[in-house]
């Protein structure tokens, strides 16, 4: 018996199968469509950046060196960058370390039996009560840490001794101890011992000026003084060197005001450098930033290689220990939309244009954006370019204007070039 097939089942199943591809084509266009969207797209987010460069720097300040015979061992009464006033001793001389060490001693106990014997003055414990000594030592106990951060050490010497005796006149009133008669007697033994075998200072260094001291001179005194700020040269800092003399009869120098001055050989050819622009100076031995001032700028013909000259009346230990540093120079610090930069396209559009008068008229300006995908709408929007980065840009945020890049925007980053 023969079997017939009718002609319209195999239409039907060819118009089945052909259904059946178009709808495999179809789900495949959108799973690749959407893979690739995901793949090529980044989400416009806030990030911030800091416009910087690192320069050789050389301080210039208005300085004095200080001297004296050579004949003998010094004992400074001063620490780097510590204020001296009018008089004030500087240092003495002793005839060897021997006698340095017995007087830094006799120094170091007299100050502690001062503070014990100030702590078993009759009038000091009656006067205290355990809830003003609390709140003086969380005073002095905030005051150190801010003269550690500062790096103001005389001052946080002088902290350190009120909080021991606040912490030491509490633990009497509390009874935590009797009184401190035992030590005070230990210390004057110990210090009538050490004064039968010290001797008298052979000479006394007084300052001649209220000023800041530095215990090291370097020969760039004069020449990198503010007396002579116009006159310094290329040559001058690109030779200058960080070194430290060692003559013999160098006490160390005097260094005037709070202000000082840092030069750098800079690349100004673009112009991004002006007199009067407020900096940031990060130094290479110092975790601290310095705000500063540009107060000159200037070539001997070259742009590219400009003197610029800062000043800055921050004043501390870090900043009086070198002639020469390097120093991150910060121009500014930046916060917007992170974009990369090949998603970044220019595109015509009609703009609101404005002449001298300030009379609007409508234009053609060729302007700088990215495009983003919405759904599956392709839009493209500006941006505002506040800082550029090796392959990123920073836009500005402008809130409320649909034009511009928003927030969380996603960012096409491949195949745009045909959308324009």
């Amino acid at each position: 018996m023969r079997i017939y097939r009718s002609e319209g089942s195999f239409f039907v199943k060819m118009l089945r199968n052909i259904v059946l591809i178009l709808l495999f084509i179809i789900f495949v266009s959108i799973v690749l469509h959407f893979r690739n969207r995901q793949r090529d797209t980044v989400s416009a987010l806030r990030s911030s950046a800091t416009a910087s460069k690192e320069y050789k720097g050389v301080f210039i300040r208005k300085e004095e060196p200080v001297t004296y015979s050579g004949n003998g061992v010094l004992s400074y009464n001063v620490s780097d960058g510590g204020r001296l006033s009018s008089g004030g001793i500087i240092a003495q001389v002793y005839p060897n370390d021997e006698q340095v060490s017995i007087n830094r001693e006799i120094d170091k106990l007299t100050r502690e039996l001062d503070i014990l014997e100030m702590i078993q003055n009759p009038g000091t414990l009656e006067s205290a009560q355990p809830s003003t000594l609390s709140e003086g030592i969380e005073e002095n106990y905030r005051s150190l840490m801010y003269y550690r951060d500062m790096k103001d050490y005389q001052n946080m010497q002088s902290a350190m001794d009120d909080l021991l005796v606040h912490l030491s006149t509490y633990q009497i009133i509390t009874n935590e101890v009797e009184d401190f008669s035992p030590q005070i007697a230990d210390i004057k033994a110990q210090l009538d011992s050490l004064r039968q075998s010290s001797v008298e200072p052979s000479e006394t260094i007084p300052s001649p000026r209220s000023a800041y001291f530095v215990s090291y001179c370097d020969g760039y005194e004069e020449q990198f003084s503010e007396a002579n700020l116009d006159s310094i040269t290329i040559e001058m800092i690109e030779n200058a060197t960080d070194r430290k003399l060692t003559d013999s009869n160098i006490v160390g120098k005097l260094v005037d005001g709070y202000t000082w001055h840092l030069a750098v050989i800079a690349d100004n050819s673009k112009k991004m450098y002006a007199i009067g622009d407020k900096v940031k100076l990060r130094f290479g031995s110092s975790a601290d930033i310095c705000s500063a001032e540009i107060s000159d700028i200037r070539d001997e013909g070259d742009p590219a290689r400009s003197i610029m000259i800062m000043s800055c009346s921050r004043f501390n230990y870090d900043l009086v220990q070198h002639r020469c540093e390097s120093v991150e120079l910060i121009k500014g610090e930046y916060s917007g939309l992170k974009v990369p930069r090949e998603a970044i396209r220019f595109v015509d559009l009609d703009e609101e244009l404005y002449d001298e008068d300030g009379n609007k008229s409508e234009g053609i300006v060729n302007t700088k954006g990215v495009y983003v995908l919405k759904g599956e709408q392709v839009d493209f929007k500006k941006i505002d370019v506040i800082y550029e980065g090796t392959d990123y840009v920073l836009s500005a945020e402008h809130t409320g204007d649909s034009d511009y890049l928003s927030l969380y925007d996603d960012i096409i980053i491949e195949g745009v070039d045909q959308l324009g």
